[in-house]
């Protein structure tokens, strides 16, 4: 009797919870409510199915209990009771299965004159490419991927001379526009996911994939993925801000392109690096570091106000000393800061992770980025 009143408090008890609890999905910033009302419907019916799982084992625990002067009877096949079951969990199966393939139909086939960018994900950071004024992203191969190159966009290709590539980790889009999420991976399966659009894809190596959404909420939403890609999975994050179509455009204007030229065609210093497309060039000390760390993801690990991260924060780090981990400590100067950018794995310091990878930097983006850490003060 006691298991059974359990089991009935379990049943009772989560629908409780359900409603009850604090954790709630957070509030929907695109078109996709059919996302939401297939995810309330597998609620509903898996909800129902656990209370009715819950309250018939209690019934059974109850009728069929132990009694002393009675004993069970075998009964072998009951085919009524198997046809009931094999339509119930039919018509369960079809609810479960319909309207989330009918949505994810929806999903990947986006509306004409949708805006296209595309999202490359790396272990631990993601790049975001726009189209330039001719509305049409270069090809990409992975033979062309560089540091400076993270998606491998093809030099002799006129169109990807006018992408646009997003500096840092901050995409913008414009409210109330389709948007297209091309996706691609260069390492490992990653899954590009923003919880305030409810929707999110899985990016493979060596494919494209893609879904649609339109922004309905200006806001800033944190990007997520959701597949775990390695230890430093946790902190491949970033944002997709909405703005008014003005701000976008304003926004827009401000990132470089491949080729060197600023999208609205102000032009800048042949090149085919991000660095490349600055206005006048990185005149101020340590703007072409600065660039290269946003661009490399370094600023998703090191903070520059003082803040702990995965790593430890840039904000008066050269110059100072640093305690090892297995004992020991380290003066932060220019040779020390070239190792821990190339080979972290050399000297780990105390109280971190050792989950960075090798950046890969040649000579003269190292240069570039110790001398914008010097600058962080």
């Amino acid at each position: 009797m006691a298991l059974a009143a359990t089991l009935v408090l379990i049943a009772f008890g989560a629908v409780v919870f359900h409603f009850a609890s604090p954790w709630q999905q957070l509030p929907i910033a695109s078109n996709w409510h059919a996302m939401d009302d297939a995810l309330w419907l597998t609620f509903v019916m898996t909800g129902v199915a656990f209370v009715v799982l819950h309250l018939f084992m209690a019934f059974a625990l109850v009728r069929y209990r132990h009694r002393a002067g009675h004993r069970a009877s075998p009964e072998h096949g009951n085919r009524r009771l198997e046809w009931w079951l094999i339509a119930v969990t039919t018509v369960a199966i079809i609810g479960l299965l319909a309207p989330g393939l009918t949505v994810y139909a929806q999903l990947i086939d986006p509306p004409a004159g949708a805006q296209v960018f595309e999202v490359m994900g790396r272990q631990w950071q993601w790049h975001y490419r726009l189209p330039g004024r001719d509305g049409r992203l270069g090809m990409a191969d992975a033979r062309f991927i560089t540091g400076a190159n993270p998606f491998g966009i093809d030099p002799q290709d006129a169109h990807g001379q006018d992408d646009v590539l997003v500096q840092g980790q901050e995409l913008h889009l414009p409210l109330d526009r389709p948007a297209l999420a091309r996706l691609r991976a260069q390492d490992v399966l990653h899954d590009f996911y923003v919880p305030q659009f409810r929707a999110r894809m899985n990016m493979v190596p060596g494919m494209t994939t893609q879904f649609w959404f339109t922004p309905e909420r200006t806001g800033r939403y944190e990007v997520l993925c959701a597949q775990l890609c390695g230890v430093g999975h946790s902190n491949m994050r970033s944002w997709v801000v909405i703005d008014e179509p003005r701000a976008y455009a304003g926004w827009l204007a401000q990132q470089p392109t491949f080729g060197g030229a600023g999208p609205s065609g102000s032009s800048g210093a042949a090149g085919t690096s991000v660095t490349a497309g600055v206005p006048g060039g990185p005149a101020e000390p340590g703007k072409l570091g600065r660039l290269l760390a946003q661009q490399k993801g370094c600023i998703a690990c090191h903070s520059l106000d003082g803040s702990r991260g995965v790593g430890p924060s840039w904000k008066g780090l050269y110059g100072s000393t640093e305690a090892l981990e297995g004992g020991g400590t380290a003066k932060v100067d220019d040779a020390y800061l070239r190792q821990a950018i190339n080979a972290p794995q050399a000297s780990i310091v105390r109280g971190y992770p050792p989950v960075m990878p090798p950046a890969g930097l040649s000579d003269a983006e190292l240069a570039a980025v110790v001398d914008y850490i010097k600058t962080v003060r």
